[in-house]
């Protein structure tokens, strides 16, 4: 059971303006490259530097409300919970690989070997009669 004091879920009047001021900052970039886009005086990567501009700044402002230092504070949790897992070595994984080919090898040729019967059993036995 997580120790931590709950936080209220709420978002509130503050952080709904920020979250529409940063929605309307990254649409402002899009339409700022298409527009750009159409009047073909504006080089591609000059108008990339814009949508790019235009989501840092949204992605900034966002961090900034209660929903955003949710995201920060799972993405600190995930990480720290990423550092504990105990990755496989290259032996391990070589050896796993190997298995399972062999198992889909086994496999597929048992299905194929009961298909063949059973097409024996239908095409022979059954539609000759």
């Amino acid at each position: 059971m997580n120790t931590k004091a709950e936080q209220s879920k709420g978002v509130g009047a503050v952080d709904v303006v920020l979250l529409v001021l940063a929605a309307a900052i990254l649409a402002a970039g899009i339409v700022g490259y298409s527009v750009l886009g159409a009047s073909g005086n504006v080089s591609q990567s000059v108008r990339l530097l814009g949508v790019l501009a235009a989501l840092v700044v949204s992605l900034a402002i966002a961090a900034f409300t209660a929903p955003g230092r949710r995201v920060k504070g799972f993405v600190a949790e995930s990480q720290f919970e990423l550092r504990k897992v105990v990755w496989p070595t290259r032996d391990e994984t070589l050896k796993t690989t190997l298995v399972i080919i062999a198992v889909v090898i086994v496999l597929s040729l048992l299905l194929g070997l009961i298909d063949l019967i059973l097409k024996s059993v239908v095409l022979d036995w059954l539609l000759k009669l």
